[in-house]
């Protein structure tokens, strides 16, 4: 079992900046660790991923933009996002995936509002 807990989100105005931590509570070296977002009406969609290994997948809409990234000694991952638009408004989830067991994980969600 694994939980997961985010925090970092907030109010921000355009072109400000936020970083979201998903804090996990037990190790997440094997795990892909994903960032989703839920914008109210609509579905939700992957934000950013990394693997076991380092690679990384961004969404087209925050490519450049946003920086994930993790630090498995601390069982950590982070989504470091720039030049904030009013469209990143959402609630934001942290995800972990065990491919070999298929076992998944969500956290509670934090929101991200982003508004002048």
């Amino acid at each position: 079992q694994v939980q997961l807990v985010e925090s970092g989100g907030g109010l921000v105005q355009p072109g400000g900046s936020l970083r979201l931590s998903c804090a996990a509570s037990n190790g997440i070296f094997s795990y892909l660790m994903s960032w989703y977002r839920q914008a109210p009406g609509k579905q939700r969609e992957l934000v950013a991923a990394i693997t076991r290994s380092g690679n990384i997948n961004y969404a087209d809409s925050v490519k450049g933009r946003f920086t994930i990234s993790r630090d498995n000694a601390n069982n950590t991952v982070y989504l470091l996002m720039n030049s904030l638009k009013p469209e990143d408004t959402a609630v934001y989830s942290c995800n972990a995936f065990h491919p070999p067991t298929r076992r998944n994980y969500w956290g509670q969600g934090t929101q991200v509002t982003v508004s002048s």
